[in-house]
Parts: structure tokens; C-alpha cells; sequence
């Protein structure tokens, strides 16, 4: 079975947050947006920043987190997947989560029906099972 990995789903794990998907590995494949370094990195600036997590925590951090995406298949965000997630959802997204979404989307529509959509994300995860998703993380 394959997974889409939305960021909220790496940062939990890296920020040690309470209720991280547990079930990660037991997916075959992993596929995450390269959006998602963006997302994960910025979050533990941000850390460092607002939260005083120390230099050396934030360095490890984002070692785990290069680690983690080296393990997943990345899409790159293309214009299709961009044109995507401008388009009409049935929940109001954010630009980010759309684009996660459209990505999904469009790996669906290569041929992968059992993709599975990863999230945290409440809002993200009702707008994947309404587009016919099975969710996983909330």
C-alpha cells in the first residue's frame, strides 16, 4: 500500500508531538510533496525562534527530517499540480494543504487507487475523505 505524507505528519513525528502516526513504515511507499522540506524546516525555525528550541536540538531535528524524506518518494510541485489547487475543493484549504491535496490527487490519477492520504490536519483529512481518500492520522 502507498501513503501520501503530508508535513503535519513529519513535524509531529520530529517534534516528538503527542499522537504521531505510528503506522508510517507499514506503508511499501511513501510519498511526500517537496513542498514538505519547506514546511518541516520552517516549522523548526520557527521553533528556534518563537519557542527557544536550542541551536543543537534544531540541527538534529532537521538531520531526522532530511533522513525521513530521503526515505520517501518526492513529486515535485509542477504547474498541473499548482493549476490543481487553485481549483474548487469542497472545504476551505489553505494554499499549502491544497497543493499536499492536488498532489495526492494527481498520484491517485496515475494509477494508484490505494493511495492512502497521512495527515494531522483535521481539515485537510475531511477534505481527502471527501474526495474519496481513505485517511489515516486524525
Amino acid at each position: 500500500m502507498i501513503a501520501y505524507v503530508d508535513s503535519s505528519v513529519v513535524v509531529r513525528i520530529v517534534m516528538q508531538q503527542p499522537n504521531r502516526l505510528s503506522g508510517l513504515a507499514s506503508f511499501d511507499v511513501a510519498v511526500t510533496s517537496w513542498l514538505t522540506q519547506a514546511e518541516c524546516l520552517r516549522t523548526l525555525d520557527r521553533a528556534r525562534l518563537t519557542d527557544g528550541l536550542a541551536d543543537d536540538d534544531m540541527l538534529e531535528r532537521a538531520a531526522v527530517i532530511h533522513l525521513m524524506l530521503r526515505r520517501m518518494r518526492r513529486v515535485a510541485v509542477s504547474r498541473s499540480i499548482l493549476e490543481r489547487a487553485g481549483a474548487s475543493l469542497p472545504l476551505p484549504l489553505k494554499v499549502l494543504d491544497a497543493i499536499h491535496l492536488a498532489t495526492a490527487l494527481q498520484i491517485r490519477e496515475h494509477g494508484r487507487d490505494d493511495l492512502v492520504f497521512a495527515t494531522h490536519d483535521r481539515l485537510q483529512g475531511k477534505t481527502a475523505a471527501a474526495l474519496g481518500f481513505d485517511v489515516v492520522g486524525l
